[in-house]
């Protein structure tokens, strides 16, 4: 059976520099003329779960995701250069994702909280849209539980290529681990972001890694026949 590997963006593949989270206040602030008090945690969470925080807490009735995510889309397009500017690859994506892209048993795709157009505008900043199918993924405005995302994927994935995938979540948040584990995938955890080693594995990740700067034993576990449950592979 071939493998999906479905990648986190932010903070797994990369870090944006703020600057997606800057055209998200931008957009609102010019859309509903409400001024912003209260950023979201964003780590971990769809658009659109994020987007019904933001509302609530700003008391916004009047507007709706369908009304929003187009002029953050925008927005983010509008300053894509600063991506690359002002954020940064992680260590040993770049590798990591050529060796999996030399192995025709692997399809790699993305299963992020973002808006479809963000993460695609994200990936291309760091010269990365080749190494993904982007048709099969998962994105913040298929639903707002981001276990839905992975199923979504799969099923992508399975209408597109005509066959069963064995799935790979890898992502740096425990929602991503949980979203992984009620599919059934396997889940990568990797402590790039805010959420430490200990945490992930206790989220019950099957692997944790401190980065992918060791790329030899990155590819390895994901492409793993199997995995002991809370692995940690440390430096």
């Amino acid at each position: 059976m071939r493998r999906l590997i479905m990648w986190d963006i932010d903070y797994t593949l990369l870090r944006g520099g703020g600057v997606a989270s800057v055209a998200w206040r931008t957009a609102f602030t010019e859309l509903t003329g409400v001024a912003w008090r209260e950023s979201p945690v964003f780590g971990g969470r769809t658009d659109m779960d994020i987007c019904a925080e933001v509302f609530a807490t700003h008391g916004v009735t009047d507007c709706t995701p369908e009304k929003f995510f187009p002029r953050y889309v925008a927005e983010v397009h509008r300053t894509q250069h600063l991506f690359a500017e002002q954020g940064e690859l992680m260590p040993g994506v770049r590798e990591v994702l050529d060796r999996l892209g030399e192995d025709p048993d692997v399809v790699q795709t993305l299963v992020t909280g973002n808006v479809g157009e963000v993460a695609a505008a994200k990936v291309a900043a760091f010269g990365l849209t080749a190494a993904f199918d982007a048709e099969v993924g998962g994105y913040g405005t298929d639903d707002s539980v981001r276990a839905t995302l992975v199923r979504r994927s799969l099923e992508r994935a399975g209408a597109k290529y005509g066959e069963p995938f064995q799935p790979v979540v890898i992502g740096d948040t425990e929602h991503d681990v949980t979203a992984a584990l009620a599919n059934g995938a396997f889940a990568v955890a990797v402590a790039t972001g805010a959420t430490k080693m200990a945490d992930l594995a206790l989220a019950g990740a099957h692997a944790v890694l401190p980065d992918l700067s060791d790329v030899d034993a990155v590819v390895d576990i994901l492409l793993a026949d199997a995995w002991p449950l809370g692995a940690v592979l440390a430096k």
